[in-house]
């Protein structure tokens, strides 16, 4: 099947221009002027832009967390993804205590398969690093899953691992060509502020975010930054939500050093006084959303380009279950929806002037594919790419509101927003999946990424 699509402008993270684009089958077949194609379906863009299809780098579906599971199921996250212009999303596979790489992995894609609406990729959290694990590090590589996160939080729920761990992962990724990535918190300063806290009876989600403010983010990323610039190692840190954080990242790419740093939707438009709020408790996430200085520093990184990639941390939890909270901001499930919000945010934000068109196509999809070692399939359009694309319509104007979203959650932290333009069409490898507020796709339609950072 052929599909031809006429007179729109199309929109990498380098070019804008104006081009028809012809897919066939699942790729992308050529772009140019003027384009035929005899029995194609034909597609007119005119007014519209064409954009490579998002890629979320940091979801949590259907993960097992503070007594209960986040509220999508991996079908309902990538249903919501394909509808907010995302192609493909990245989960954790989180390995449990004496699990094997390959098992994690093998696990959660057992899950994932047949419901990804989709193309999809996995990181695998390490939390039990044997001897035997540390070795199995280049077996993933090669299975195609070269990237892997370490928590320096959530001491109780057992997610965290110690410095002498990070820093044998850190070492090991040199070898086996990995990426690390890293949850950056204090895990003994929060745990001893939440219990000062919760002693003073001070049990408001505003005490989420002081139990864990910015000099707490801030001291876990000088520390994970010191040990990867000591060992020569490549970094990535993930949600990085804090000024003095982003200038840390900022020196060390000035020093040369390779390291990268993910912010999230949430920490670039709310500040911490949501949590003053009297639905705060679903804006608890962590680490949680800082203050107008690290707002306005995030902001900063993305226009130098010290900050690499925009991703969600999408991990919703009902109200009922955030309700769990409401006496006690400990037992709060940690974690927000915006897997359907990623890329219609960062878009309105440039149809509003505040970046460009080209910058969050490289914060959103080309940055994500090259780093995590999926381009050039992934991340551009360009003849033989995957035919991934978003068309977007820079005119239409859109409220958020839970009822017009397609997670299985029922409410969403970007109630009311206005919206100036919105992604109208999403395909995946040339299937339409989305097309003027309607999911058009199925579950079983997303595949495996097999990916690999070697250069």
């Amino acid at each position: 099947m052929s599909l031809l699509i006429k007179n729109g402008t199309i929109i990498t993270a380098t070019d804008t221009y104006q081009a028809d684009l012809l897919i066939e089958g699942k790729k992308v077949k050529t772009i140019g002027q003027d384009l035929e194609s005899e029995g194609a379906e034909i597609i007119d863009a005119s007014g519209k832009y064409i954009l490579p299809g998002a890629i979320d780098v940091h979801t949590h579906l259907e993960m097992p967390f503070g007594g209960t599971v986040s509220a999508d199921s991996y079908e309902a996250g990538t249903r919501a993804a394909a509808c907010g212009g995302v192609t493909t999303v990245f989960d954790f596979a989180i390995q449990n205590e004496g699990q094997g790489l390959l098992e994690t992995i093998n696990g959660r894609d057992k899950l994932c398969a047949p419901q990804a609406c989709v193309d999809y990729a996995f990181h695998v959290a390490i939390t039990d690093l044997r001897a035997e694990v540390l070795e199995e590090l280049a077996v993933a590589v090669d299975y195609g899953v070269p990237s892997f996160k370490a928590f320096m939080a959530y001491k109780k729920s057992g997610l965290m691992i110690n410095d002498a761990v990070l820093a044998d992962l850190l070492e090991k990724s040199k070898e086996v060509g990995a990426l690390i990535g890293v949850h950056a918190e204090n895990a003994d300063l929060v745990e001893s502020r939440t219990e000062k806290f919760l002693a003073e009876d001070k049990t408001s989600a505003w005490y989420h975010y002081l139990s864990r403010p910015e000099f707490v983010e801030v001291e876990a990323t000088k520390r994970a930054i010191h040990l990867a610039k000591s060992l020569d190692a490549p970094l990535y840190i993930v949600h990085l939500a804090s000024a003095e954080g982003m200038a840390e990242v900022t020196k060390a790419r000035d020093e040369g050093y390779e390291i990268y740093a993910e912010t999230c939707p949430q920490y670039l438009y709310f500040t911490k006084d949501v949590y003053k709020r009297e639905n705060g408790r679903n804006f608890v996430c962590s680490p949680p959303i800082k203050g107008q200085e690290s707002q306005d520093a995030l902001w900063d990184g993305i226009k130098r380009s010290d900050i690499s990639v925009v991703a969600t941390d999408h991990c919703p939890f009902q109200s009922e279950e955030k309700d769990w909270g409401k006496n006690d901001f400990s037992k709060i499930p940690n974690g927000c929806m915006g897997v359907e919000n990623l890329y219609p945010y960062m878009l309105s934000e440039a149809n509003k002037g505040r970046i460009s068109f080209n910058k969050v196509v490289e914060l959103c999809a080309t940055n994500p594919a090259q780093i995590f070692g999926c381009a050039p399939a992934k991340g551009s359009i360009a003849p033989g790419a995957d035919a991934d694309l978003v068309i977007y319509d820079p005119q239409q104007e859109f409220t958020i509101t839970q009822d017009k979203m397609h997670s299985d959650v029922d409410h969403t932290i970007w109630e009311g927003l206005k919206l100036e333009g919105y992604p109208i069409m999403t395909f995946s490898r040339g299937r339409l999946v989305f097309k003027k507020g309607k999911f058009l796709g199925e579950a079983g339609w997303g595949k495996f990424i097999k990916r690999s950072l070697r250069k």
